[in-house]
């Protein structure tokens, strides 16, 4: 086990696989892809309702009816109720690229034209199809459709250009439309009968009249491009929708026969999906740029404005910084994005404005693109101004000036801040005092300068007289700090020169060479300990104060991407091309842990709280994050992780917390998960998911109060003796019961009903000896049966009062007795209900529940099971199982109290 463990990646929306919609009630519901996992948003406010399982392989069609999910991953597709997997179907040979619920039945089109027909109803029992159709060799499927109103018919659209018109029932070709000479990419039908609409590879989309073949209107987008999305409109409006691959959509009239309105920039790339929601005038688009958009249709013009979306980056993130005590993540990608992620709540994640881009790109007939400012290289931010001024500054690729942000209104701040102005050079570093008052900026020429961040004005440059060009070092600068109380201001050349400057008299204190060229620098305000990165790919810790290096870190064999230090200063984590991230121990002097992931991490940052790490990686557009292990596993130090020399390979952070792997030899999936889940929730698999613990869903209080009985009991002692009850009238004969009540007898006389009394009770008391209770019936029968599920029934139907006397009725009190021990019948139903134990324990069923049973059993039954050998053998086999359950419950309960522990300290 590491330090840092996978716990779930935020920031991903969507990817390239269209989404599916579905309306339940009167909410509508969409089902996107996002690699290997789905996502299910209700769209009355895009909020996120499911996250499906991680599949072995990324989803490449999806389907979806009611609580069922339908998703295509190689040559299977899964079949999901809610979130649970209840079947796989896997009778293609190749990878299935194509979806259709059609009725009570799913069709599945794979790349070498095989159409499987799967059945809807019962499949949870059926894994297999109920029909098969082999499409023509020179027919390459690219879309499927279904015409309103045609029983049993699909249109199939193709690579080549043509059309087939296909009878699933009768498995026959009805007719081919010769097609227009271009690919089909998408094809959807229209709320007019016999008429659908064809979109091409060459931007035309063709309305056309399938009953009679004959096509009604062309359109030609003004983009090049395929057309891949349609979607009509069905509020009463004659409208078209289309979206190409330049990220364009198009609204078409339908009635007048030309271009209604054009959103240029709806997204920044290919659109994937569209659709336009049942008699509303909203219409909702995904795109491969991560995001998800609604679009209403309530202006006096007609055009479209945005009404909601969820975007994350388009491009792979390039710097990330945790912010607002690790509740937030602040990101800047390669899409000229900068955003703010919400660790606990991805709805609070939100892209910061770049001052109306939308607005300016429209009145200057340019692209968002050109507006917006180039991608992030740098960052800083200082909470304690937040509420004042802006407390973010930002560099950027090959830009003169530094841009200012403030994050209470999630804006670009007024000021810009340009260094330099007669020479002006690329903004290449920058820092934030720590009283959040100054920003200081260094150039790609060598020169720093420190800014006031309320007004935006020039408060003196940094300059060394020793320097042939008057300024602070000779080539571009590295990095820049300031110290905790604003003493000194520390700063690295790229040619390997670190100086120390007085931070108000902007003099230079002190310098030093490192002797080869830097790259990057980290500077630890609280113990004054600086980190510098350089070419020959060794880490150096720097004493500011004494001016002398005190550690030495080499291991990385590639060049390091990132340096974090944690916030206490013991420990300093970097990353590295090689794929390695490395935990060094700054007191021990010495690696203690060390990863190697898949994908290159560019990016880190470790929260204050130092229990959550998020890391960035190669090509990758979302936010990966790691729990700290070693906050929650009580390990006394870091021995307990090894001597961090040898590097662990582990898997990136997956969307889900859930992961299913194929099993080929079986038909069941192979479920792993790290939460806790509900009987009920288990009820939708066949068999219990490995590597989980099941809670019995019963009311706490009933559990517990087996637990604190004792404490029960004495609460609910009787404050006063019990009072005689009043005297029955003198005409109606009377008897004492046993509870304190009166009973009447109206015949018999009073000696008749003693001697009936009595014989009752002898009765009854012969009875005992020979009749079972039914708690021992069902324990018996249980036992016998080997299925403990009537009796686990059976004892959560009971109170805790009830099942404290059937477990106390098993006691033996009377030791002396002539019976020998072993016969005694107590001791077999101790023994049977250890095994039921043993059972229960193994398997992780009714988990709480039966850990209460155990605690009062053992109290009552302890001191016999202590004298009995055989039982003796039976509760140290319990004592293993019990063992070996909790210390798995105790891993998979990690990541959950260290978001518990997350929350609570966020003050959230």
């Amino acid at each position: 086990m590491g330090i840092f463990e996978p716990f779930r990646a935020i920031g991903y929306i969507t990817s390239s696989v269209p989404f599916s919609v579905q309306r339940l009630g009167t909410e509508t519901f969409v089902t996107v892809s996002i690699g290997k996992s789905f996502q299910i948003y209700n769209c009355a406010r895009l909020n996120l309702v499911l996250v499906g399982p991680q599949l072995p392989k990324k989803i490449r069609a999806l389907a979806s009816y009611r609580d069922y999910t339908f998703a295509a991953y190689g040559n299977n597709i899964a079949v999901f109720k809610r979130v649970h997997q209840v079947a796989i179907w896997s009778s293609h040979s190749a990878k299935v690229k194509l979806l259709l619920l059609f009725g009570e039945h799913v069709l599945s089109v794979d790349v070498e034209g095989n159409i499987f027909i799967w059945p809807f109803k019962g499949i949870d029992r059926n894994h297999a199809p109920v029909g098969h159709i082999l499409l023509e060799d020179n027919f390459t499927p690219t879309c499927i459709m279904h015409p309103d109103t045609y029983l049993n018919k699909v249109i199939f659209g193709s690579q080549e250009g043509s059309l087939q018109l296909w009878n699933i029932s009768s498995k026959k070709k009805l007719y081919e439309f010769k097609g227009w000479k271009s690919t089909i990419c998408c094809c959807i039908s229209s709320p007019a009968l016999d008429v659908v609409a064809v979109g091409c590879a060459d931007g035309k989309i063709h309305v056309h009249n399938i009953r009679y073949d004959e096509e009604i209107v062309t359109f030609t987008h003004s983009t090049k491009g395929d057309v891949t999305a349609l979607s009509f409109s069905t509020d009463g409006q004659p409208l078209l929708a289309s979206g190409g691959s330049s990220g364009v959509v198009s609204i078409w009239n339908l009635e007048k026969r030309r271009l209604h309105s054009v959103i240029r920039e709806a997204h920044d790339s290919s659109i994937i999906s569209l659709h336009f929601f049942a008699n509303e005038p909203i219409l909702m688009s995904a795109s491969a740029d991560n995001s998800v958009k609604m679009w209403i249709f309530d202006t006096s013009d007609g055009d479209p404005r945005l009404l909601r979306f969820r975007s994350g980056h388009s491009a792979p993130p390039l710097c990330i910084r945790f912010y607002a005590n690790g509740r937030h993540i602040l990101s800047a990608g390669q899409d000229r994005a900068f955003r703010l992620f919400s660790v606990i709540q991805d709805q609070q994640s939100r892209e910061l404005s770049q001052r109306h881009v939308s607005r300016r790109a429209k009145k200057l007939r340019v692209k968002e693109e050109e507006i917006k400012l180039k991608p992030v290289i740098a960052f800083d931010v200082a909470e304690i101004r937040e509420r004042d001024w802006c407390n973010v500054v930002t560099c950027h690729v090959d830009t003169t000036q530094a841009y200012v942000w403030r994050l209470q209104n999630f804006v670009l701040g007024e000021h810009i801040l340009k260094p330099s102005p007669d020479n002006p050079k690329p903004v290449k570093a920058c820092a934030i005092s720590a009283c959040g008052n100054f920003a200081i900026l260094g150039t790609a020429g060598g020169w720093i300068e420190r800014f006031n961040l309320q007004s935006g004005i020039s408060r003196g440059s940094y300059v060394d007289v020793l320097e042939r060009n008057s300024c602070a070092h000779e080539g571009e600068v590295v990095g820049v700090a300031c110290d905790s109380i604003n003493t000194y201001m520390i700063s690295a050349g790229f040619h390997g020169d670190i100086k120390v400057w007085d931070f108000k008299g902007r003099e230079l204190k002190s310098r030093w060479d490192i002797g080869c060229p830097l790259v990057k620098i980290v500077y630890h305000r609280s113990n004054g300990l600086l980190a510098t990165v350089a070419d020959d790919l060794v880490i150096r810790l720097f004493d500011v104060v004494a001016l002398r290096m005190v550690r030495k870190f080499e291991g990385h064999s590639d060049r390091i991407t990132d340096l974090c230090f944690s916030e206490d200063g013991k420990w300093l984590l970097s990353s590295s091309m090689d794929g390695s991230l490395r935990i060094w121990d700054v007191i021990l002097a010495r690696q203690i842990d060390a990863l190697h992931v898949d994908v290159s991490i560019t990016a880190l940052s470790l929260s204050p709280n130092m229990d959550v790490l998020a890391t960035t990686h190669v090509d990758q557009n979302g936010v990966y994050l790691w729990v700290n292990q070693a906050m929650f596993s009580g390990a006394a130090n870091a021995e307990s992780y090894g001597s961090g020399k040898e590097i662990v390979g582990v898997k990136l952070p997956s969307i889900s917390s859930i992961e299913v792997s194929e099993d080929k030899g079986s038909d069941n999936p192979t479920v792993t998960q790290s939460i806790v889940a509900h009987d009920s929730d288990a009820l939708y698999s066949k068999q219990q998911i490995p590597d989980l613990v099941t809670l019995s869903l019963l009311p706490k209080s009933q559990w517990q109060s087996l637990i604190n009985l004792d404490i029960i009991k004495a609460r609910n002692k009787p404050i006063e003796p019990p009072k005689k009850p009043e005297k029955a009238p003198f005409f109606l004969p009377s008897i004492p019961s046993l509870s304190g009540g009166i009973l009447f007898k109206s015949t018999e006389s009073a000696d008749g009903e003693r001697d009936t009394k009595i014989e009752q009770l002898e009765r009854q008391s012969r009875q005992t000896d020979t009749v079972a209770s039914p708690f021992v019936e069902f324990l018996k029968s249980s036992a016998e049966m080997k299925n403990f599920s009537a009796f686990t029934d059976y004892i959560k139907s009971l109170s805790a009062s009830t099942l404290d006397m059937e477990l106390r009725m098993l006691q033996i009190i009377d030791d002396d007795d002539e019976q020998e021990p072993e016969k005694r019948p107590e001791l077999y139903f101790i023994e049977l209900l250890l095994d039921y134990f043993i059972h229960e324990v193994s398997c992780r069923n009714n988990f709480e529940f039966v850990q209460a049973i155990i605690r009062l059993f053992l109290k009552i039954h302890g001191e016999t099971i202590r004298r009995q050998p055989e039982l003796q053998d039976k509760a140290r086999k319990l004592l293993e199982t019990q063992s070996a359950v909790w210390q798995r419950v105790d891993k998979l309960f990690q990541s959950a109290r260290c978001m518990v522990t997350f929350l609570s300290n966020s003050q959230f």
